[in-house]
């Protein structure tokens, strides 16, 4: 029989990361690290885009012969979907036995690890033989659970507003504190503001950084790619997200093995990124300015049902702002939220200062195309009850 160490641990923990010691990670590390055998990582940090950056890398190299594990946060239903190896997510029974690994190193300090610092332990653990190792940074920077290890390579995606409380209040600071944390081998995204690009060039001439900044492919790899993009039907979004994925498996493996790795490419394997569920249903799991323009953008020209609510630290009313071109109607999807407030209520207020009509969601108006926009926790919700009413 199936223990269930994992989830009564996590049972135990908050995700709230003003909560956390923020120097605890480190100190463990230090601690513990002889005893975790961790590989060195290729760490993914930035506002938008790591998740799937981070899996389009891991299938890229999983095509070409080698072992790969992804750590991505958070998960939709399934604490599990955090842990990618081998072409699938792990099994319980695997989580099972690393959290006993975690165990026999840890022992009773295992208790002080908060919910992420424990998955990331877990990952680390977990994917040791692996030939390679991503993961996604949480908040990212200097202080995020992640940038502890020892890195292979930094990857840096889009860099823009979110978590403005912990990062900063300005582009210039967010930007910062991601990228203090990159290693000597460094790929970023150029799509950023050119503040963005700068503070890099800073701090990569400071820590004599081998920084490259991604680049577009020509001739039969623009052919390649184009096809794969046409295939399955990808957003704008996630177009740059493979090319900045691309660009990593150059650095890691070379230009001429793309050709083969593309070719057995399959769509994907990560939910809730631009998913269509049916014809006239999208869900998208973004919940900043940044992802809403990524939206805007590719939905220009239509309107949309949306349905949407947002925690109180998010910037509803920019989010809401750049989404207006393309909202038919807002519709409020209300859910249990214990440990973060929703701002079902003044989401209204909103609405109606940007002249946008808002409602509560009640029922899926199928003949209308729809936009399931918000956290992970309300595409979890809504996916539930949608799966439910089938």
């Amino acid at each position: 029989m199936i223990q269930n160490k994992v989830s009564d641990f996590l049972a135990k923990k908050n995700l709230c990361y003003d909560r956390i010691d923020r120097f605890l990670m480190f100190r463990m590390y230090e601690k513990y690290k002889n005893q975790l055998l961790a590989k060195p990582i290729i760490q993914i940090i930035g506002t938008n885009g790591k998740g799937s950056t981070g899996r389009f890398l891991a299938q890229l190299l999983e095509n070409i012969g080698y072992n790969v594990g992804h750590y991505t946060s958070p998960h939709i239903f399934d604490f599990k979907e955090r842990f990618y190896k081998n072409k699938g997510i792990v099994c319980k029974e695997e989580l099972e036995q690393t959290h006993e690994k975690l165990e026999k190193i840890f022992k009773e300090e295992l208790n002080k690890l908060s919910y992420f610092e424990y998955a990331t332990f877990l990952a680390a653990v977990l994917f040791r033989k692996c030939d390679y190792v991503i993961f996604e940074a949480g908040l990212g920077g200097e202080y995020d659970a992640t940038s502890v290890f020892e890195k292979k390579m930094s990857i840096f995606t889009k860099i823009g507003f979110d978590h403005v409380q912990i990062l900063g209040d300005s582009l210039e600071k967010i930007a910062r504190t991601k990228l203090k944390v990159m290693s000597e081998k460094t790929l970023i995204s150029s799509e950023q503001e050119e503040i963005v690009l700068e503070i890099a060039k800073k701090i990569a001439n400071l820590k004599k950084v081998e920084l490259i900044f991604s680049s577009k492919f020509e001739g039969k790899y623009k052919s390649l790619i184009q096809n794969y993009i046409q295939k399955y039907n990808l957003p704008l979004y996630l177009k740059h997200n493979l090319i900045l994925a691309l660009n990593a498996f150059e650095i890691l493996a070379s230009k001429e093995k793309i050709e083969p790795a593309l070719a057995k490419l399959e769509k994907l394997s990560l939910k809730g990124r631009l998913e269509q569920l049916e014809p006239n249903l999208y869900i998208d799991v973004g919940h900043n300015v940044m992802a809403a323009t990524a939206l805007r953008d590719q939905f220009m020209g239509e309107k949309l049902i949306l349905v949407y609510n947002s925690y109180q630290d998010k910037d509803v009313f920019k989010i809401l702002k750049t989404l207006k071109p393309i909202i038919d109607t807002i519709k409020i999807y209300k859910y249990i939220s214990i440990e973060r407030k929703l701002m079902s209520d003044e989401i209204y207020n909103i609405a109606n200062i940007l002249g946008i009509k808002c409602e509560e969601f009640n029922f899926l108006e199928k003949q209308k195309k729809t936009l399931v926009f918000g956290s992970f926790a309300l595409v979890e919700n809504f996916l539930k009850e949608w799966s439910d009413k089938k």
